[in-house]
């Protein structure tokens, strides 16, 4: 069931708010408490170029467990890892130049529900992509970044609804207020 809310902005000032975005996130959808929902979900990461797509995505892999090193897949496509028998995908589509070519790449075979799924670039794919769980929107905001996150079903809305301001970072100005 696809369910579209208005996006929720949360202020990104610097790196550690970047980082500890994506912990949060990643603990939700590897279903850790206070939700422990089944693990899996998709997520589409939207934004200009270095708007910070690929930073959020490597947190949240590195905050997921992923260990060693996490290539961008921009050249690649798709970057894969498996962490206690979850598997993540991350995907980036800027280079597609028809909206047919992740399926022609078999890659829509990758998006279980008991997978975790990151699409940079989405919009590269037209209207074939299955609708994500989130989407996020990112944007240049002074010095820092804005993030706009969207829930597009249920499980997106629960995730949403248990994120909270990290403590130990002093509460940035909401989004577009510089």
């Amino acid at each position: 069931m696809t369910i579209a809310t208005s996006p929720m902005p949360w202020a990104l000032p610097d790196e550690n708010a970047t980082t500890a975005l994506a912990a949060q996130l990643a603990g939700l959808v590897c279903g850790q408490p206070p939700l422990s929902l089944p693990a899996g979900g998709r997520i589409h990461l939207r934004g200009e170029l270095g708007a910070g797509k690929t930073s959020l995505a490597r947190a949240f892999l590195r905050a997921a467990g992923v260990a060693g090193r996490i290539k961008s897949p921009s050249y690649a496509l798709l970057e894969s890892y498996n962490v206690s028998s979850l598997h993540f995908y991350h995907f980036d589509f800027y280079r597609f130049s028809d909206a047919h070519e992740w399926r022609d790449a078999g890659f829509d075979e990758l998006l279980a529900d008991q997978a975790v799924v990151l699409i940079e670039w989405p919009e590269q794919a037209g209207t074939r992509l299955p609708p994500p769980d989130l989407d996020i929107f990112l944007e240049y905001a002074g010095d820092g970044r804005c993030a706009w996150l969207r829930a597009c079903s249920e499980k997106g809305q629960l995730w949403l609804q248990h994120l909270t301001p990290s403590p130990h970072l002093p509460h940035p100005p909401p989004c577009g207020a510089n």
